[in-house]
């Protein structure tokens, strides 16, 4: 991509208004002292002594982010989120960053899904397993009611609507099943918006939109279509296209070997803007997607249609410049410009 096409792009970001519907969560960095493990004079384990934290919007939050960090016109939100703590400071991080929540809506039932991360002081590597809150059932019914009369309200005036399906489990996510076929009613009858989703556990059932599954959720997602398993990546994104209707593109991501965009009759390759020190590649994808998404709504309104190809250079480059920062970045405009 030439820099005029990228500044002509970067110039309609103002332009698009986006909606980010899905899971939530908030992401608590927690850094420990090793040295202050002292054993509980209880039960003899060793405890783990945080020092500090902060927190940050994650899943749909991290896409949220980079939405406001591109300079999106608009960035509107549904989520679903506890009556708790965690809930409480999602809140908080959002409304730091602009985010609008008049569509964070609480369910007293459900906890904030929520992930601690422990990072050691002295490495400043995150060395523990993360203690996450996670929901294994679906939001309530009024939370669910909601979400469709929210979905209802912001979806004509969107541009662009991103699904943030993020749930590592599917009976816990907050896009329930009317939830999923409300977006795909929404997307049948607004054909000229964006309407993009991005599931780790249930791609396959987003017919009629543009998915964006990684590598091993495309394959896993195949093999649940077919009932195949050692599928290729090539194999796996031609089926997952057919099986959700063969009109829209679908992307798979791999990681630093780029994404391969399924459209025609092969696939294409877009390659990553390489980067061989990577900081952390902690929401790397989510960055990814929030570049496409603005980029397939801001060409739309440029071109008459959406420029693919394009669209998935602009966020191999968001990609590119978060993950040279610590925990799940955002990337400006200019950081972008500066980079190509």
């Amino acid at each position: 991509m030439r820099s005029e096409r990228l500044k002509q792009i970067l110039d309609e970001f103002p332009r698009v208004r986006a909606l980010v519907i899905g899971d939530f969560c908030l992401d608590r960095w927690c850094v420990y002292d090793p040295g202050l493990a002292v054993p509980s004079r209880e039960t003899g384990i060793p405890r783990t002594a945080v020092v500090s934290y902060e927190v940050t919007p994650g899943a749909g939050g991290t896409v949220t982010n980079n939405l406001v960090a591109l300079g999106a016109g608009r960035v509107d939100i549904i989520a679903v989120a506890g009556d708790d703590a965690n809930g409480w400071e999602l809140e908080r991080a959002l409304r730091c960053r602009g985010v609008e929540t008049r569509h964070l809506i609480r369910d007293p039932a459900r906890q904030t899904f929520t992930y601690t991360k422990l990072l050691n002081r002295a490495t400043g590597e995150e060395d523990l397993p993360r203690l996450d809150f996670v929901n294994t059932g679906p939001p309530g019914r009024a939370a669910e009611l909601a979400m469709l009369e929210a979905l209802e309200t912001a979806a004509p005036d969107a541009d662009v609507v991103v699904v943030a399906d993020q749930s590592e489990i599917a009976a816990g996510a907050a896009v329930t099943g009317a939830v999923r076929e409300a977006l795909i009613s929404a997307a049948a009858h607004f054909p000229e918006k964006i309407f993009i989703a991005d599931s780790r556990a249930q791609v396959e059932r987003f017919r009629g939109l543009i998915v964006k599954p990684n590598e091993d959720e495309a394959v896993e997602a195949a093999s649940r279509v077919t009932g195949r398993q050692r599928l290729s990546v090539e194999e796996a994104g031609a089926i997952l296209r057919r099986h959700l209707g063969g009109k829209l593109p679908l992307y798979v991501t791999r990681g630093p070997e780029g994404a391969l965009l399924f459209e025609g009759d092969e696939p294409r390759l877009v390659p990553a803007r390489r980067n061989d020190n990577p900081v952390d590649i902690c929401g790397a994808g989510d960055a990814f997607e929030a570049g496409l998404a603005l980029a397939l709504a801001a060409t739309r309104r440029l071109d008459g249609a959406p420029d693919y190809f394009a669209a998935a250079e602009l966020g191999h480059l968001v990609a590119a410049v978060t993950i040279t920062k610590r925990g799940t970045g955002s990337a400006s405009p200019a950081e972008l410009l500066a980079l190509l």
